[in-house]
């Protein structure tokens, strides 16, 4: 499917046409997943990759777009067959929300052309997310959400032109800051703080102003992410809090730390925002949580989630799944970690050599993980597909249920989740 012959080739009419009827077909249901049109789309004998799918779809945005600006030149020539898409595009566009033609003359970074079929970096296709259908399909045709203080929050499209700060440089504000560099963001746009200069070589390779100062970070930004440790959040805010202004938004990664104590910490109507990462933010495979404070509006939450999807999954949800979300996902690597080891010493233990038990561990690890996500199935019919009656997999299964494997792992989750709650009482 990422036959570069393929990656060449132009979109016909034909299958442009079929594209977006199934745009518009998801489109009228709760969520557009990049996914589901992907599928629908090899179903019908269009083999593209996803990738492919997003960068299309900005291309008629584009278009879109371009029309609306000045309705008197000529249909874009970059879209060929553009007058047969034209109302669908509409249909699309404008039948979501009624401010959408507040929006069709600002400044837009949509120069791109037909035959430039490659990475669409720039484009969120958000996950399934049942409640929040109107967040999400502002994400999708670009609507403008209400106003609330600037044009950069009133469109996640525009993450190019957002102003972001780091306070601390460990590995969750490095991966973070990878992630959003793969989007839209610019490094220009990114300054890091932290006391010493011992993690800002990396940032500074990436093309990202660095200081130590974490007032300048926050005077030259309008999202903040508070990366630092549990117990250095009352003090970093404390800090920084005469210079936070009502364009700010504040996002915490720090565990433990509950939105009320953020709140209490802050200014008066600060919009704050809570947000749970995991290590694999480092190469975009992580799983992202965050829950909104009591005066972060729903365009806040939109905004920060199509800044982070390039990091990985993307959720939002109440502030109670956070500490859940840390047992399961944020410790819970170091749980998967933890049996990948197991499984290669098992295998050294048989005879095999290590370097190459720990490397087929890894990969199994990642295959399984990467099938039981892209399937949609629950990891106990997954689990049930590899056993076959009298077969090796029933009997070392069996040996796993009989060293307790399932409940230790409950056990480990219930544990994190509530040293996470202990953390916040503290």
């Amino acid at each position: 499917m990422d036959d570069p012959g393929i990656k060449k080739q132009n979109w016909d009419v034909n299958e442009t046409e079929l594209f977006l009827e199934i745009l518009k077909d998801l489109d009228m249901k709760k969520c557009l997943d990049g996914r589901k049109a992907h599928r629908r789309m090899t179903a019908a004998g269009y083999h593209r990759t996803v990738d492919q799918l997003k960068f299309r779809w900005k291309l008629l945005k584009s278009a879109y777009y371009k029309c609306k600006r000045e309705p008197n030149l000529p249909a874009p020539t970059k879209i060929q067959g553009w007058w047969r898409y034209e109302k669908t595009m509409i249909a699309i566009m404008e039948s979501r929300h009624p401010l959408l033609g507040a929006g069709v003359n600002s400044v837009r970074n949509d120069e791109v052309t037909e035959d430039s079929d490659g990475e669409a970096s720039m484009l969120h296709w958000p996950q399934p997310c049942p409640d929040n259908t109107a967040q999400n399909l502002g994400l999708i045709v670009g609507v403008m959400p209400w106003m609330r203080c600037s044009l950069i929050k009133m469109d996640p499209e525009m993450d190019s032109q957002l102003k972001i700060g780091f306070i601390g440089a460990g590995n969750m504000a490095f991966g973070i800051a990878k992630g959003i560099l793969s989007g839209n963001a610019l490094p220009a746009n990114i300054k890091v703080s932290a006391p010493s200069s011992r993690n800002l070589g990396r940032f500074q390779e990436l093309g990202v102003a660095v200081t130590h100062s974490n007032e300048e970070v926050v005077s030259g930004s309008d999202l903040v992410f508070v990366a630092v440790k549990p117990h250095l959040v009352a003090p970093v805010l404390t800090e920084i809090s005469e210079h936070v202004t009502e364009r700010h938004i504040i996002v915490s990664v720090a565990a433990g730390v509950t939105l009320a104590t953020l709140e209490e910490l802050l200014p008066q109507n600060s919009v704050a925002i809570r947000l749970m990462p995991n290590l694999p933010c480092l190469v975009q495979e992580g799983a992202l949580l965050f829950a909104r404070g009591s005066h972060a509006k729903q365009e806040d939450g939109a905004l920060l989630r199509s800044l982070l999807h390039r990091c990985g999954l993307v959720e939002e949800g109440p502030e109670a799944w956070i500490d859940i979300h840390t047992g399961l996902s944020g410790s819970g690597v170091a749980f998967v970690y933890l049996f990948a080891e197991a499984l290669a010493e098992g295998a050294v233990k048989m005879g095999m050599p290590s370097a190459l038990a720990h490397s087929i561990a890894s990969q199994t690890v990642l295959g399984a993980g990467k099938l039981l996500r892209e399937s949609g199935k629950h990891p106990a019919q997954l689990r049930s597909e590899v056993c076959t009656p009298g077969g090796t997999t029933i009997y070392g299964l069996h040996t796993l249920e009989q060293g307790g494997l399932r409940a230790a792992t409950m056990s480990a989750v219930e544990s994190a989740t509530e040293r996470a709650r202990e953390l916040g009482r503290k």
